[in-house]
């Protein structure tokens, strides 16, 4: 009875022990086990005991059936560490202890297996087994070394990275000044020096981009680190780290020498360029565009935008343009633009308009590339008059080429038809008579010539010098002048021009222009009335328009248009009419950079309209 009351105490006392622990006999039946011990495994009290440790956790490795046997033959085995799988399939660490189990007499029945959960800690282990490794890892990708200083023993202490860094062996046994000694001679190691004496004196940390001389005696860049450390507010040491950055340095010397090459070309291009955001808002200029919007500093155009420079019509249509390229994605190419400033200088340029596209493949804004053609333009615009001009001077030449040609020709045929008359005639009284034809043709030939020569003077008169006239007065003078046959004619003058209007002209040839659109309008009268002329002024930007108006016989323009101011060119029977007014006043009237045009009706009048160039 009393060993049965001492079994059941001792399975009780078993099943509260803290640690987990089972009894085993030699045939690794459970006989005892605590309830902790039970726990762990998630097994149940009454499927525990009698069972064999091969029929609760299955296949048993060989090294713990060899612990096993070595505890029944009374060897104790080490601990050792298993990974086990619960019943959620959860991984779980325990640390095994196999102990033999004796009785009173000192034999060995059984092994005691006491289990610790160690996943905890195991887990903890692997974590930071893995940080450590990654700061490894990180330490050689980030090329970033740790050191340590102990103030109290005086020892400096580098990382394998930071001896490296620093080109020495791992076997390189540091101190505190050797270590300075490594910084470059002059601003890096003062740098550094007083560093260190204030972290140790005030308590501050630093951070420093400095020159590092490696063992080999190569230069490179650093970043050196370090905090002081403080018991009981007494200095203790330091700590820190330290990172090669050389390359980057390097990398960004290049980039930013490569920005400075870049900028100073951009700067020197003779061209205007901007860079705006979306907002069509410049975030960069060149020289050229800074100086061309009258500014002298870049800051001074950051941030505007085309409307604080230029008119409305022309900010609007810039601003269209940057939506265009920067929605569309599409570059705008050479394409010619006039642009007003709000001063109103004009200046005209060739502009390129190219999208600046992000990652994303949108607009993050737009290169602008603009030349001041201006002078081009100009001299395009100069070179097209000079054209022109030599066009019409060519058309001048050949039509007067022809006509002296002819003229000339005629009066020589005629002179030498008469002249053979002469020689053959033997009647005196015919000889006279072909005389005095001679005399008439003689004559006819010095007004050719007079003719020719007026148009070859108006021709060759470029430089006479335009000068402001009353216009009305000089109507009133030609009017006196022809006085006698306007009261021949029963003609009447209408002057409606303001006297005060003045025009550009030179002066003797608005006399000969009045003189001969006065005089056709009487010379081509209507006989059924008499003659009107009414002279009237209209203006544009442009030109001052004297406009001549009669009401005689009118002209067919259809059948006659392209011949009216042709020389010697006559469209009625009048005796009087010899075709040279028209030709010389159109011709005097271009010599000024004016033109004239005519509006004609057959028996209701003609009305000539004479533009007078007030620009230029």
């Amino acid at each position: 009875m009393l060993r049965e009351t001492q079994t059941n105490t001792s399975n009780y006392l078993i099943k509260q022990l803290p640690k987990a622990t089972a009894f085993i006999d030699k045939e690794f039946k459970v006989v005892h086990a605590s309830d902790t011990w039970i726990d762990y495994f998630d097994f149940n009290s009454d499927q525990v005991i009698g069972k064999t440790i091969h029929k609760l956790f299955g296949k048993v490795n060989p090294e713990w059936q060899e612990a096993l046997d070595n505890c029944i033959r009374g060897q104790q085995s080490a601990i050792e560490i298993e990974r086990y799988f619960d019943s959620n399939n959860r991984e779980k660490w325990f640390e095994w202890v196999n102990i033999p189990w004796y009785d009173e007499g000192e034999n060995i029945i059984g092994v005691i297996l006491q289990v610790e959960d160690v996943t905890k800690r195991i887990n903890n282990e692997l974590e930071h087994e893995k940080l450590q490794i990654l700061l490894k890892e990180k330490s050689e990708i980030a090329k970033i070394g740790s050191w340590e200083y102990d103030a109290v023993a005086d020892e400096l202490t580098w990382s394998d990275m930071t001896k490296k860094i620093h080109g020495v062996p791992l076997s390189h046994k540091p101190d505190l000044a050797n270590g300075i000694e490594f910084y470059k001679e002059g601003y890096s190691r003062n740098t550094i020096s007083l560093a260190v004496h204030k972290a140790m004196v005030e308590g501050i940390p630093w951070t420093e981009r400095l020159q590092l001389v490696k063992a080999n005696g190569e230069e490179i860049w650093v970043i050196a680190a370090g905090k002081p450390l403080f018991k009981n507010k007494e200095f203790i040491g330091l700590i820190g780290t330290f990172q090669d950055i050389n390359d980057s340095v390097i990398s960004d010397l290049k980039t930013k020498e490569n920005e400075k090459l870049l900028r100073t070309l951009i700067d020197n291009l003779p061209l205007n360029v901007f860079i705006k955001d979306t907002d069509s808002r410049k975030i960069l200029a060149n020289k050229s565009e800074v100086s061309f919007c009258g500014l002298e500093d870049e800051s001074q155009i950051i941030g505007k935008t085309d409307f604080d420079f230029y008119d409305q019509v022309t900010a609007r249509s810039s601003r269209e343009e940057d939506l265009y390229v920067m929605q569309t994605l599409k570059p705008i190419l050479s394409k010619e633009t006039i642009n007003v400033k709000k001063d109103g200088t004009v200046t005209t340029f060739m502009t390129s308009k190219l999208p600046l596209i992000g990652d994303d493949g949108k607009s993050n804004g737009l290169v602008g590339i603009s030349w001041d053609i201006s002078d081009i333009k100009q001299k395009e615009k100069e070179l097209r008059d000079l054209i022109n001009v030599t066009s019409l001077q060519n058309k001048q030449l050949i039509n007067f080429a022809h006509i002296v040609s002819h003229n000339l020709r005629s009066h020589t045929a005629n002179f030498s038809m008469l002249l053979e008359f002469l020689i053959n005639e033997k009647d005196e009284e015919e000889k006279e008579k072909i005389i005095n034809m001679l005399n008439e043709a003689s004559d006819n030939l010095l007004e050719t010539l007079e003719n020719l020569n007026e148009v070859v003077a108006i021709s060759t008169n470029v430089n006479l010098e335009k000068k402001p006239t009353f216009l009305y007065k000089k109507i009133q003078t030609v009017e006196q002048n022809l006085a006698a046959f306007l009261k021949k004619n029963n003609a009447t003058l209408i002057n409606n021009v303001p006297n005060d209007l003045q025009i550009m002209v030179i002066p003797a040839y608005i006399d000969s222009i009045l003189m001969n659109f006065i005089t056709n309008s009487v010379k081509y009268k209507d006989p059924k009335r008499d003659p009107v002329i009414t002279l009237s002024i209209n203006r544009n930007e442009q030109y001052t328009i004297l406009s001549i108006e009669d009401n005689g016989l009118g002209i067919d323009l259809k059948k006659y248009g392209d011949k009216l101011f042709g020389m010697y060119k006559t469209f009625h029977h009048n005796s009087d009419a010899r075709g040279i007014g028209l030709y010389i006043s159109k011709n005097q009237i271009e010599a000024m950079n004016g033109k004239v045009m005519v509006c004609s009706e057959v028996d209701k009048g003609t009305t000539f309209n004479i533009y007078f160039n007030e620009k230029n």
